[in-house]
């Protein structure tokens, strides 16, 4: 496993991390859950990525108990606020952020976080508020640095532009072969201020692994047909997007590799990239993730790469 800084913060991040949406606490079993997160230590990773609206608790309660007895300071754990944990809970308030800080690190057994993010945009607060808030949970100790998820530019740059307050270190932003939306603005502001990548379904909802053929031919063991977790795969789940994909195959194969770790290896090709966020729902698949660390392709596979995705790239 390599490693890479994040932003301008201390924490040195695994380049594949162990996330928990849909998974952990909801469409996993416990103990099957268990030995995914215990192979993924065993690997190298360091860096598990959660958020309190994951099974509404649920995620972070099982982290907070199978991270019990581990060395706190042997793995970076980040967690996220801003969509509804009730009816009146929502957003990034001040009174938000106060609430759902101490509420996560109940759930998750700790004194504190080393990433605490903003889900995502709060246009219902003010900016000012929000940073002002974050930047108390850090001074408390709550929290040692913070990021955001999916904030477009000008977003970026207005929290930027605000003085006296604790500075962004991350951004996760969905990004893979099949979605590139950030590399035009986002990532080159990230980049000029101290704020790394940390992606999130670099897998694109498990199609890049190559095993959707056909919406008409879907395993029975996939988050495709998971009540749970299906529906967060359709947008992928397009007869042109599927084929595409299928034209990935000879590419992976002829450097002797996974799917799974050509479509990793690709989002690890940009350096803004610290961590390629990837979900487990069985220790095999973190095994074949870990993998990808350490891959590097080269300019012919990356022109073959965008070749065979041709057309169905959303950028």
């Amino acid at each position: 496993m390599r490693y890479r800084q994040l932003g301008d913060s201390d924490l040195t991040v695994s380049e594949i991390s162990l996330g928990s949406w849909l998974t952990y606490g909801v469409g996993v079993e416990t103990a099957t859950a268990r030995a995914c997160l215990d192979r993924a230590f065993e690997l190298g990773v360091n860096f598990v990525d959660t958020a309190n609206v994951y099974g509404r608790g649920a995620a972070e309660t099982f982290l907070g108990d199978a991270l019990a007895g581990r060395d706190r300071s042997s793995y970076v754990l980040a967690t996220k606020l801003f969509f509804p944990m009730s009816d009146e809970d929502r957003g990034l308030s001040a009174a938000q952020v106060a609430k759902q800080i101490d509420g996560s690190l109940e759930r998750l057994r700790t004194n504190y976080v080393d990433l605490y993010q903003c889900h995502r945009y709060d246009s219902e607060t003010p900016l000012e508020e929000t940073m002002e808030a974050l930047t108390e949970v850090v001074r408390q100790g709550k929290a040692r640095y913070l990021g955001f998820s999916e904030w477009s530019s000008a977003q970026i740059q207005a929290a930027l532009a605000i003085p006296g307050v604790a500075r962004f270190v991350s951004s996760q932003p969905q990004y893979s072969i099949l979605r590139r939306k950030i590399e035009p603005e986002v990532i080159p502001l990230c980049e000029a201020n101290g704020i790394s990548q940390i992606v999130w379904s670099p897998l694109a909802q498990g199609v890049l692994t190559g095993k959707y053929r056909s919406r008409d031919d879907l395993p029975s063991d996939s988050r495709a047909v998971s009540e749970q977790m299906g529906w967060a795969i359709d947008e992928f789940l397009r007869d042109e997007v599927l084929a595409a994909v299928q034209r990935l195959r000879p590419i992976a194969d002829g450097l002797g590799i996974t799917m799974s770790q050509l479509a990793l290896a690709w989002v690890l090709r940009q350096q803004n990239v610290a961590s390629a966020i990837a979900g487990a729902s069985r220790p095999e698949q973190v095994d074949d993730n870990a993998v990808a660390s350490g891959i590097e392709l080269d300019e012919a596979t990356l022109e073959a790469i965008d070749e065979a995705v041709a057309g169905v790239v959303e950028r």
